[in-house]
């Protein structure tokens, strides 16, 4: 009995480990959240001095970032932070929320994303079971997390994890993993141009700019893994949510209707809903409207 075969046979066993793994990733999740905005926006300067032929010789007093490197450590006293300091959830509750070294509150949101992937690996396992289509989609989810959570910090949507979603989803339909390859490309395809459209078309009415082209690159990268067929139920989910949490941020903070809010989040949320129960809504739908 091969690995797949016992995982099949014991699904409990299956959601447990993908939840687990999933509570890892979530912790290496937060270190990419956090540090490549940052190593874009060194690499924006790099490139701007490079440009402009800017050299003052002053030295860089910049961190430099990498996923790698410096090692984690506590970015109030730079303490590092040793590895049991550093388990997913655990260590958060063992620590009481502060730093082992100057007792400087450490953010909730590291435990709580940590908690989503647990919780969003585990959803997947419970669905697809131990299959191949498990593996993909958690790459799809994790990517996703990424994605909302840097859009809801910086308002960017980084082309290093948008344009590897997109060519992956290609990569995997290309064996008919989840859709056949004709649907994944003119998913691809349908989900750029329908948002370039949107954009321009209300740029060209209004004169200012609604999304961004990052928002373009994840609906191709969505369609890409669920085929055309999925695009009009995604972009309807996301303005859906997006109406219902934007109207909340924006009682909560007092803030104006012009105040700008990330489209990704939205887009990434109703993408991960469509791609696992997409089909039930479609048919919850068809049926409502008497449609057969």
């Amino acid at each position: 009995m091969t690995i797949i075969e016992l995982l099949q046979a014991w699904p409990a066993v299956t959601i447990a480990l993908s939840i687990i793994v999933g509570l890892l990733v979530g912790s290496f999740l937060n270190v990419v959240i956090y540090r490549l905005p940052l190593m874009m926006e060194q690499a924006w300067k790099s490139e701007c001095r490079l440009i402009l032929d800017i050299d003052d010789n002053k030295p860089d007093t910049q961190k430099t970032f990498s996923l790698s490197y410096p090692n984690s450590h506590c970015p109030s006293c730079n303490a590092p932070i040793k590895p049991w300091q550093n388990i997913p959830v655990i260590s958060y509750l063992l620590l009481k929320g502060q730093c082992a070294n100057c007792k400087t509150a450490i953010s909730i949101r590291y435990p709580i994303i940590e908690i989503a992937t647990g919780i969003l690996s585990g959803v997947l396992a419970w669905q697809l079971g131990a299959s191949p289509q498990l593996l993909m989609a958690l790459f799809f989810t994790w990517c996703l997390i990424c994605l909302t959570m840097i859009d809801a910090d910086t308002q960017l949507l980084p082309d290093q994890i948008t344009l590897p979603l997109l060519w992956v989803g290609l990569l995997v339909n290309s064996f008919g993993l989840f859709v056949p390859l004709y649907d994944a490309v003119w998913g691809a395809i349908g989900g750029y141009l329908s948002l370039w459209s949107v954009y321009w078309s209300f740029k060209i009415i209004t004169g200012k700019e609604g999304m961004g082209y990052g928002d373009f690159k994840l609906l191709a990268a969505l369609g890409a893994w669920m085929g055309w067929q999925y695009l009009l139920v995604i972009i309807l989910l996301s303005s859906l949510v997006g109406a219902v949490i934007g109207s909340i941020i924006l009682l909560l903070n007092k803030k104006g209707r012009n105040t700008a809010l990330p489209f990704g989040p939205y887009l990434a949320v109703a993408g991960w809903i469509a791609f696992l129960w997409g089909d039930q809504i479609i048919a919850a739908y068809l049926s409502f409207s008497g449609i057969k």
